[in-house]
């Protein structure tokens, strides 16, 4: 697992989705970390919103990035929890066509290094719809630095060995 330099880095465009009932964009600190990130790693960030914990606005939104064929992934933060309110997995179940189930289970791994057994209350998940690949984050500062540079950092870098999920996006349609 490394950076391979002599490949050249090839940026993907990034949207960014935080979903709370509480947070506006001057509270959104999971968010602004993430945002930072992705551009620090030279990816574009191709969008931002805040959407409340509403699984058919998230739903309406993921699905209007998924259409647009500038948006390579989708990165979210917040309602992954174990509360009523929290349904983001929910939405996701909605629309994806696969899941990407070694994402969790690394999320939780990773993070269980960071914060304990308290991981077990994360649903972090990640699917595939169309070609768009979508990764929800808890909702936390550490949880997003966890996501991102536990993961998310390699495995959207077409440099990384020996695979990536960059390296794989021209294939993503085929049937």
């Amino acid at each position: 697992m490394a950076i391979d330099e002599s490949r050249m880095f090839r940026p993907i465009n990034i949207a960014l989705l935080t979903v709370s009932d509480t947070r506006g964009p001057d509270e959104d600190t999971s968010g602004d970390i993430l945002a930072e990130r992705i551009q620090s790693a030279g990816h574009n960030l191709a969008a931002r919103a805040i959407e409340k914990d509403d699984a058919d606005a998230i739903v309406r939104l993921l699905q209007d990035w998924i259409e647009d064929p500038e948006i390579d992934a989708i990165v979210s933060t917040g309602g992954t929890g174990l509360t009523g309110r929290d349904v983001t997995p929910e939405a996701l179940d909605r629309i994806k066509d696969k899941e990407i189930p070694g994402f969790g289970e690394l999320f939780r791994w990773v993070s269980y290094q960071t914060i304990g057994t308290s991981t077990v209350q994360s649903r972090a998940v990640a699917v595939l719809a169309g070609a768009t690949y979508i990764f929800a984050l808890p909702g936390s500062n550490g949880a997003v630095r966890d996501g991102w540079d536990g993961i998310l950092a390699e495995q959207l870098d077409s440099r990384n060995r020996p695979c990536n999920f960059v390296e794989l996006m021209p294939r993503l349609r085929e049937k």
